[in-house]
């Protein structure tokens, strides 16, 4: 029973990042659409379509999808997202790139090669996301306003204290 309620759960938040994904394809598409039709190349364009979808997507993923930014806590998760999604779109934009400089007819549409390239992010930034940058679900506890959310600052600490040796919320000389 509790596997099949995790399960759903994450279906749930699975499916809702991708409908942000899909409004940061349409960010991407259309902010791509009107640098080239002012004369930038495609190959540059792409960067500035890239940027303006990650704003957006981190946005909209933080408050809604995962519920978990707030004043204090956002630049932090602002970037570890910019981090961990500018990998995932290094491969999207490489996949774009490639695809367009074969210069046909089927490989070379710009929406076609927005999704290929979309669909490799996707998944990339996706596991970034939910397990490194808005941290792994847990169990609602009193004073947790949220499920969804670890902040990467909590992450980084966990990782940081056991590469140091020392069991997680033990005291010791090296702890305050």
């Amino acid at each position: 029973m509790a596997f099949s309620r995790a399960a759903k759960s994450e279906g749930h938040l699975a499916l809702h990042y991708s409908l942000v994904a899909g409004v940061g394809l349409v960010t991407d598409g259309c902010v791509l659409t009107l640098l080239e039709h002012f004369g930038m190349e495609p190959a540059w364009a792409r960067v500035f379509s890239l940027a303006s979808a990650m704003q957006v997507t981190f946005w909209i993923n933080g408050l809604w999808v995962f519920r978990c930014l707030t004043r204090r806590g956002w630049v932090p998760a602002w970037l570890g997202y910019m981090a961990t999604s500018g990998f995932g779109n290094f491969c999207n934009y490489f996949a774009f790139v490639g695809l367009v400089s074969l210069h046909s007819p089927l490989w070379s549409n710009r929406w076609l090669d927005l999704t290929l390239g979309g669909i490799l992010a996707w998944s990339i930034n996706y596991a970034c996301a939910r397990l490194l940058v808005f941290g792994a679900r847990r169990e609602r506890a009193a004073d947790a306003p949220d499920k969804h959310c670890t902040p990467i600052s909590a992450v980084l600490e966990g990782i940081s204290t056991r590469l140091k040796g020392v069991a997680p919320g033990a005291t010791g000389p090296a702890q305050r």
